[in-house]
């Protein structure tokens, strides 16, 4: 594999990395220092959109990251410095999470869970241990200021409840003197919450959070009614503006596959963090260097910078945004020149 001019962009992803790592990574597996290793596919919540809350599962199923596979991951690639656990689930409903977040620490490798959280079930010990620990940036899904409106979209949960554990986590901060973890305040706009922006803007604010608001992926469920309010508060108001303003698909998610490839709670590879309908191989089970290197991840990677034709047993062919990249013959910038 020989590294394309684009190389660049990608160190350019890599932020607070140990950069030997990173090389180290991307030399033998075609990646950085940078993995996405789910927690847990359990949910308590019945989100309208959401495909796990409904038991659509696919080849992902429904269970945790047992500690022993954490571990035996963490010391078997030590070089992998920040590990991405959330995706489909609430990485809280894991009863060994506690365990995992106290070995990362001792590993110095920096855990996240940026794809969101919802912070309605969590007991105090774990709360605690994201502080002692040094658990370095939660992003937590509040779409909305006050219960009525929350639980519109996040069914089954407590606004208040929200609340009250980001305040218990500040406490812990105050009192180990940590500025760990990051938090961020994420709300996905829908046309019955986008009124409540600026009000959670200032929330996020006062409670020591960065904010970002998102786009809801299928813009059919409850879509934007005040346009001009959300271009005003992030720029744009729909997926099409986007693309029209900076000319590429709405969250890039298939970068993943050279950024920071998704591996399931079971060990399966599944590539990005939007795939559940099938997988290249389970990693607990070979190792991670076969599956990253398997013909089938290597076709999946050429598909979808427009190099091969789509394949039926390439999980991508069943994505909507390989999809849109197909009919609009705009395909994924590579960032390496596969061999």
């Amino acid at each position: 594999m020989r590294l394309a001019p684009e190389i660049s962009k990608l160190l350019s992803h890599v932020r607070e990395t140990n950069i030997r790592a990173c090389i180290i990574g991307f030399l033998k597996y075609g990646v950085g220092d940078f993995i996405r290793l789910e927690a847990s596919s359990i949910c308590q919540l019945k989100c309208p959109l959401c495909h796990p809350a409904h038991g659509e599962l696919g080849v992902a199923g429904r269970g945790y990251l047992r500690f022993n596979d954490f571990k035996n991951f963490v010391d078997n690639y030590p070089h992998f410095k920040r590990i991405e656990l959330s995706n489909n689930g609430e990485i809280f409903l894991n009863p060994e999470l506690e365990e995992i977040i106290r070995y990362a620490d001792c590993k110095h490798i920096r855990l996240m869970a940026n794809n969101g959280v919802n912070l309605n079930t969590v007991s105090e010990a774990v709360l605690e241990s994201l502080v002692k620990y040094r658990f370095k940036d939660l992003t937590i899904s509040i779409d909305g200021v006050t219960n009525d409106t929350y639980t519109i979209y996040r069914k089954g949960g407590n606004f208040n409840t929200v609340l009250e554990n980001i305040k218990r986590i500040n406490y812990y901060k105050q009192i180990y003197q940590i500025p760990f973890p990051k938090l961020r305040w994420q709300f996905v706009v829908f046309g019955h919450n986008e009124h409540e922006l600026p009000t959670a803007r200032r929330m996020a604010k006062e409670l020591n959070m960065d904010f970002k608001a998102t786009l809801n992926w299928n813009e059919s469920y409850s879509p934007v009614r005040n346009k001009d309010l959300v271009r005003k508060e992030i720029g744009f108001a729909s997926k099409h503006e986007y693309q029209q303003k900076y000319k590429m698909l709405y969250l890039r998610l298939c970068e993943q596959l050279w950024l920071c490839p998704q591996i399931n709670w079971d060990g399966k590879l599944l590539g990005c963090c939007v795939n559940y309908w099938g997988d290249f191989g389970n990693i607990f089970e070979s190792n991670l260097e076969t599956c990253l290197r398997s013909e089938k991840y290597r076709y999946a990677r050429k598909m979808i910078l427009g190099l091969k034709k789509e394949r039926e047993d390439i999980p991508c062919s069943r994505c909507g945004r390989y999809k849109i990249m197909k009919t609009t013959n705009r395909y994924l910038l590579p960032f390496v020149t596969p061999d």
